[in-house]
C-alpha cells in the first residue's frame, strides 16, 4: 500500500478562475404576485375564444395579473410577429405572415363582451406593409367606438419610419390618447433600438402632437442611462409637445436579450417623476412596474 501511494504522481490545487462580475440581484420591490382570480380568468377565456394577441403576454409585462384582475388587458393588433429586432423586447422577431382584415371586428367585439372602459391598443412594427398597418389601425378604433361608444381608447403605435400618412390614418380614428415610446435616451438607440432613430421618434410625438391630439410616451430604466440623459430626454420630448411619460424598470425577457446594467431604487423613480413635472409633462407615471399601459385609464383626463 505505501508503495502504490509513493507512485501516485502529486497533484498542485490550480488556482481559481478570476471571478465573473456580479450581476445586479433582482430586488424585493420588483416581485409581483401570479395572476389569479375570476376576472383575471374571464379576461384569459375572451382572449383565448376570439383568438386575440396581447401585448400582455407576448411582452411578459409583470402588472399582467394587477391589470387582468380589473378586467382590462391591451389589445396587440396586426399579428405577434415583428420586423424589428429591438434587443430589449420579448416579442417575437421575424417575417409577419398575418393580415387579417376581421381582425378589428373581433378586437372590438372581444371588447364589448368585456365591458371594458378603457382600451390599450398597440401592435407590432409591420414595414413590410405599405401603410405600416394604418388602415387596420384605423378600422379597430373606429369599430370598437361603434360598438362601446363610452370606452375611452389609447393607441401605442409603433414607429412609422416617416410615413407621415400612415401617421395621419393611425391617429385619425377617435382614441383619446396616442401614445408612442421612445424607450430609451438618445445615445443608447444604436444598442437598444437598432433600427429605431431618436430623432425620428420625437418628431412622430411633434406630429401627433400638431394634429391636436394627447401624447403619451415611455422609458425604461436600468439600461445604462445617466441621469443627466434622463433629464435631457424629459426636455426633449417636452419640446416636441409631449403630455404623459411613463417611466419604468427594464426586465431583461431572456438571457438572448439586454442584461439589466442596473436596478433602479424607487426613491430615483420618484425624483424624476418631480423633476418631470417640474420641466413641463403634464403628467408622470414612474416606478419600477410602470409600464405603457398603466393606469392607462387615469391618462384620458390629462388636459391637451
Amino acid at each position: 500500500m505505501d508503495e502504490l501511494l509513493l507512485t501516485l504522481p502529486i497533484i498542485q490545487p490550480q488556482a481559481a478562475a478570476p471571478a465573473a462580475p456580479a450581476k445586479p440581484r433582482k430586488p424585493d420591490w420588483l416581485r409581483v404576485k401570479l395572476p389569479v382570480g375570476p376576472e383575471y380568468a374571464k379576461v384569459r377565456r375572451l382572449v383565448d375564444e376570439h383568438k386575440l394577441h396581447t401585448i400582455c403576454e407576448s411582452g411578459n409585462c409583470p402588472n399582467m395579473g394587477e391589470c387582468w384582475g380589473a378586467g382590462t388587458a391591451t389589445f396587440m393588433i396586426l399579428g405577434n410577429i415583428c420586423t424589428r429586432s429591438c434587443s430589449f423586447c420579448a416579442v417575437a422577431t421575424g417575417r409577419p405572415t398575418e393580415y387579417d382584415t376581421d381582425e378589428p371586428r373581433r378586437v372590438a367585439e372581444a371588447i364589448q363582451l368585456m365591458s371594458v372602459k378603457h382600451a390599450v391598443i398597440t401592435s407590432v412594427n409591420r414595414d413590410e406593409l405599405k401603410d405600416r398597418g394604418a388602415s387596420i389601425w384605423h378600422e379597430t378604433v373606429v369599430l370598437i367606438k361603434q360598438l362601446s361608444p363610452t370606452t375611452t381608447i389609447e393607441t401605442l403605435i409603433p414607429d412609422v419610419k416617416a410615413n407621415w400618412a400612415a401617421l395621419d390614418t393611425m391617429i385619425s380614428g377617435g382614441q383619446e390618447v396616442v401614445s408612442h415610446n421612445i424607450e430609451t435616451v438618445g445615445s443608447l438607440y444604436r444598442l437598444v433600438r437598432p433600427q429605431g432613430k431618436y430623432d425620428r421618434s420625437l418628431e412622430q410625438i411633434r406630429r401627433t402632437k400638431d394634429a391636436g391630439k394627447r401624447t403619451k410616451s415611455g422609458i425604461m430604466l436600468g439600461l445604462g442611462e445617466t441621469q443627466d440623459e434622463m433629464y435631457q430626454a424629459m426636455d426633449d420630448l417636452v419640446a416636441n409637445g409631449l403630455d404623459i411619460l411613463t417611466l419604468g424598470q427594464y426586465l431583461q425577457p431572456t438571457k438572448r436579450h439586454l442584461e439589466v446594467a442596473e436596478f433602479i431604487h424607487p426613491d430615483l423613480f420618484a425624483h424624476y417623476r418631480e423633476e418631470g413635472l417640474r420641466r413641463g409633462l403634464k403628467y408622470v407615471e414612474s416606478g419600477p412596474l410602470v409600464r405603457s399601459s398603466y393606469h392607462a385609464e387615469r391618462h384620458v383626463n390629462v388636459p391637451i
